[in-house]
């Protein structure tokens, strides 16, 4: 690798460093978040209850729904989502390479549907100018757009995924089943070498 293939891959692997913070720091910030509203209710009820807040429910719901999108973008990082792991051991990896190829292609069909799908839900909830139903009167488009923006992070998780089983696949890195694809399932290899 020459030394400009060299810096464009440590830059990339900066910006995904990044891109990975960024998303872990969000979702843990709005589980304080989460965490901070039910305590100021719980304590309201029992200290206050006539000042409680009761719009504290329907905020949890709210930052859970959107913590939940964006972590699911570290899932498809991290190959944290549901897949048949007992049926790719019993493959050999070329074969397991191309059953992942077929899993991104899905994927993407999948999380395109989201986005779509999840703008069209967005665009009514602003046309029709839908509010909760709560003392709060929350504009919904900000709660279902976390639908698109969910789907959105997946999708550039899943193309990049697919790029690097076609073009960067390593048997011995990109396998069910070997101690290197372990590491990098923890974050502890493959980063080196091949930007995610």
């Amino acid at each position: 690798m020459s030394a400009p293939d060299a810096t464009k891959a440590r830059g990339g692997a900066r910006f995904v460093a990044g891109w990975n913070w960024i998303e872990r720091t969000l979702v843990g910030a709005l589980g304080a978040f989460a965490l901070a509203i039910a305590a100021v209710q719980v304590f309201g009820r029992y200290i206050d209850p006539a000042g409680a807040i009761t719009w504290a429910e329907e905020i949890i719901v709210y930052v859970a729904v959107w913590a939940v999108m964006i972590i699911a973008s570290q899932l498809v990082r991290s190959d944290g989502h549901v897949r048949p792991d007992l049926v790719l051991r019993l493959l050999p990896p070329q074969a397991q390479r191309w059953v992942e190829v077929f899993n991104c292609v899905v994927a993407l069909a999948f999380t395109f549907g989201m986005i779509w799908y999840g703008w069209d839900v967005v665009n009514g909830a602003l046309l029709l100018d839908q509010r909760s139903s709560t003392d709060l009167q929350f504009p919904m488009w900000i709660y279902y757009t976390a639908l698109p923006a969910g789907g959105a992070l997946m999708f550039i998780r899943y193309i990049i995924r697919l790029v690097r089983y076609i073009f960067f696949f390593d048997p011995m890195t990109m396998t069910v089943g070997h101690t290197a694809a372990i590491a990098h399932e923890t974050g502890s290899g493959l980063a080196l070498t091949i930007p995610e």
